[in-house]
C-alpha cells in the first residue's frame, strides 16, 4: 500500500507546520429576527499530519466548524487559514476552488453516484478541478490504495457499505488533500467494518501523512486520534 500512495497520489512531508490556523472564529445564523451564535469564538492550530478528533453534542457546533474547516461555509468573523491560505475573506467561487484542491471529504452515507462506476465517482474530483493529465492513472491509483483494484467498474449498488465507503475514501485523497475531513465515517458500518475502514484512514495517514480530521460521537474512535477537539455551546470544552 505505501508504494501505491506514493507512487501514484504523491506524499506530504511531515513537519510541525500548521495546516489549520483557526483564530476567534465566530458564526452566527440569522434565524428570523434572531440571531443564533453557532460558533462563539473559537482558537486553535492543527498541525501536519495530526489525527484529530471533534467532538461535542448536538447544537455545540461542531458541524458548524465542520463546515468551516472543510471550507463548505465561511465564519462570520476571525480568522482562518488553511494550508497557507487565508479563507475567511474569499468569495463562493473562491471557496469552491480551495476546497477542491485543499479538502477530501469522507461523509457517513458515502455520498456516492449511484449511476456511475467506482472509478468514475473517484474522477469526479478531478473533473471539477479541470485536471485531465493522468487523470484516470491517477484514480486508479487511488482506488488500489484503498484495496479497490477489483471493483473499478463497479456501482456503488454492487459494492457492500465497508466498500462504498472504501470508493469514498478514494475519493478524498486523488487529488493530495492537505486534510481528510471524515464525518462520521463509520455510523452506518457494523463495528467490524468500521474498524477496517478506521485502520484504513489512519495506515492512510501514516503513510501520506495527511492530516485527518474526524468528526465524531464514537469514543472509541477518538481514542485511536492523537487528539481531541471538544465543544460546548459553540466554545471550545477543555484545552484543544
Amino acid at each position: 500500500m505505501a508504494d501505491r500512495v506514493a507512487v501514484g497520489l504523491g506524499v506530504r512531508t511531515m513537519s510541525n507546520e500548521n495546516v489549520i490556523e483557526a483564530h476567534d472564529i465566530r458564526k452566527v445564523y440569522q434565524m428570523g429576527e434572531v440571531e443564533v451564535e453557532a460558533l462563539r469564538g473559537v482558537s486553535f492550530d492543527i498541525k501536519r499530519g495530526e489525527v484529530v478528533a471533534i467532538m461535542g453534542p448536538s447544537g455545540s457546533g461542531k458541524s458548524t466548524l465542520m463546515n468551516t474547516l472543510g471550507c463548505l461555509d465561511r465564519p462570520s468573523s476571525g480568522e482562518y487559514v488553511l494550508d497557507g491560505e487565508p479563507v475567511a475573506s474569499l468569495n463562493d467561487d473562491q471557496l469552491a476552488s480551495i476546497r477542491n484542491r485543499k479538502v477530501g471529504f469522507v461523509f457517513q452515507s458515502f455520498n456516492l453516484l449511484s449511476r456511475q462506476t467506482a472509478i468514475t465517482n473517484v474522477e469526479l474530483p478531478l473533473r471539477y478541478s479541470g485536471s485531465t493529465e493522468g487523470r484516470r492513472a491517477r484514480a486508479i491509483a487511488a482506488l488500489e490504495a484503498v484495496g479497490l483494484g477489483d471493483r473499478m467498474t463497479h456501482r456503488p449498488t454492487e459494492l457492500s457499505g465497508g466498500q462504498q465507503q472504501r470508493v469514498a475514501i478514494a475519493r478524498a485523497i486523488v487529488n493530495n488533500p492537505a486534510i481528510i475531513m471524515a464525518d462520521e465515517p463509520t455510523g452506518n458500518l457494523d463495528s467490524k467494518v468500521g474498524k477496517e475502514i478506521m485502520d484504513l484512514l489512519l495506515n492512510l495517514n501514516k503513510e501520506s501523512s495527511t492530516t485527518l480530521i474526524i468528526v465524531t460521537h464514537d469514543p472509541n474512535i477518538a481514542e485511536r486520534t492523537q487528539r481531541v477537539i471538544r465543544l460546548r455551546d459553540g466554545l471550545l470544552d477543555g484545552a484543544a
